[in-house]
């Protein structure tokens, strides 16, 4: 149940979700007692929390977990533990479509790894555009110690950043990395201290929202057909949306700008 406390401020009682004056939204997993894992009460949250944001017209989006110690732990094992698997089905889709709305969200999404992402949680950021961890981060998906396999898109994804080599050792043998090797894998772009993260990631974040919003959306939709369609439909899909912007308020803004030698200012 979401309880609206102002315009910019959202909370439910796993998550909150605050959109600043600058269209950063900020979506916050808070069950710092639970390492921030996602039970179905959580995961149907974020879901209400990013048709929210996207509502509120949001031009970034960070995704986090509350608490010094874990990003997102994983799925909630606890629950997990006598699932039927009519349930289990049941459980898988309501992951793969929190995952699946956050790789399709109309603006940039980051992930601000501050803590554990095993599981669930490295899905999760697995689904986001760009990937900032904490030098104290640790990520993996140890699903096959549970007699499992990543179940929220984890076998998909994690090969397109890693190469499937890669992909298949850290799924086969459910091994855990640290945020050094994570960088060096590709799982993540960068490794911040972990008292810089918030500062480097809302610089981030404050930089991307003052991109021309509806440019920036057009490129994340052809970014993601790189995964879903065969070469020569991205690039007719990008030929479309290249001509598709001219005569917009922001590319007109852009190239006056750059013309007159002067910082634009898009809509």
């Amino acid at each position: 149940m979401t309880v609206p406390d102002d315009r910019s401020h959202m909370s439910w009682d796993t998550l909150t979700l605050d959109v600043d004056d600058d269209g950063v939204a900020t979506l916050t997993v808070n069950r710092p007692d639970k390492l921030n894992a996602l039970n179905v009460e959580t995961l149907e949250a974020m879901e209400e929390a990013l048709d929210e944001a996207e509502s509120r017209g949001a031009r970034v989006l960070v995704i986090t977990g509350a608490g010094d110690e874990g990003f997102i732990a994983g799925a909630d094992i606890s629950y997990m533990q006598d699932l039927t698997t009519p349930e289990a089905q049941a459980y898988a889709e309501l992951g793969h479509r929190v995952c699946d709305r956050i790789e399709s969200f109309p603006a940039p999404v980051i992930a601000a790894v501050n803590g554990y992402a095993f599981g669930g949680g490295c899905e999760v950021a697995l689904a986001c555009d760009l990937r900032v961890a904490s030098e104290r981060a640790v990520v993996g998906q140890p699903e096959i110690d549970l007699g499992i396999v990543p179940g929220w898109g984890g076998t998909q994804r994690l090969s397109r950043l890693v190469g499937d080599e890669r992909a298949r050792r850290l799924v086969f043998f459910g091994e855990r990395i640290d945020a050094s090797d994570a960088y060096e894998y590709g799982l993540v772009g960068e490794v911040v201290a972990h008292d810089q993260l918030d500062d480097h990631v809302a610089e981030m974040a404050s930089e991307l929202a003052a991109k021309p919003k509806y440019a920036m959306q057009t490129a994340k939709e052809a970014l993601n057909l790189v995964h879903e369609e065969p070469q020569a439909a991205g690039l007719a899909y990008e030929r479309r949306a290249w001509s598709g912007l001219f005569g917009t308020h922001d590319q007109r803004e852009g190239t006056a700008a750059f013309v007159e030698n002067r910082d634009p200012e898009f809509e």
